[in-house]
């Protein structure tokens, strides 16, 4: 019981912490990062073991997490309200070529962030010629050209 309280506390954990570290900390990810992300592994593994290297110890974690990945997945489609909460909304932040600077700067999004997708998506060069720019759920940012 123990190994599913520490697997639990973990999750809710590492969900709050990228939940506050918004929606564009893992939307692009550098080398940097994803040594980050081994590093903090690494550190999770040891508190979650804590001296129990079992199989059925690793499978108890295993079923924890998906289990709870399984059970917040369904409260998201039987409450709207647990969605917002849990994975947040899509997020207008530029209308009509024009940048919305508070929502950008909460989440920590410049013009050259919008740019770039412009580029990518639409071979868009210029603000003006976007219509609106969405910051997504999964941190990536869409273009609707005029």
């Amino acid at each position: 019981m123990e190994s599913v309280a520490r697997a639990a506390a973990v999750y809710f954990f590492v969900w709050l912490v990228f939940r506050l570290a918004g929606k564009r900390t893992l939307s692009d990810v550098s080398t940097f990062d994803f040594v980050l992300l081994l590093i903090i592994s690494e550190t999770t593994q040891a508190g979650l073991i804590n001296n129990d290297h079992s199989l059925t110890n690793s499978f108890i974690l295993i079923i924890t997490f998906i289990g709870l990945d399984i059970g917040l997945s369904l409260c998201k489609r039987f409450w709207p309200a647990a969605d917002q909460v849990l994975d947040s909304v899509p997020l207008i932040i530029l209308a009509d070529g024009k940048p919305i600077k508070a929502r950008m700067k909460a989440e920590r999004v410049d013009e050259a962030d919008i740019l770039s997708a412009a580029r990518e998506l639409h071979g868009l060069a210029r603000l003006e010629q976007i219509k609106y720019a969405v910051l997504e759920r999964n941190g990536m940012i869409s273009v609707i050209p005029r």
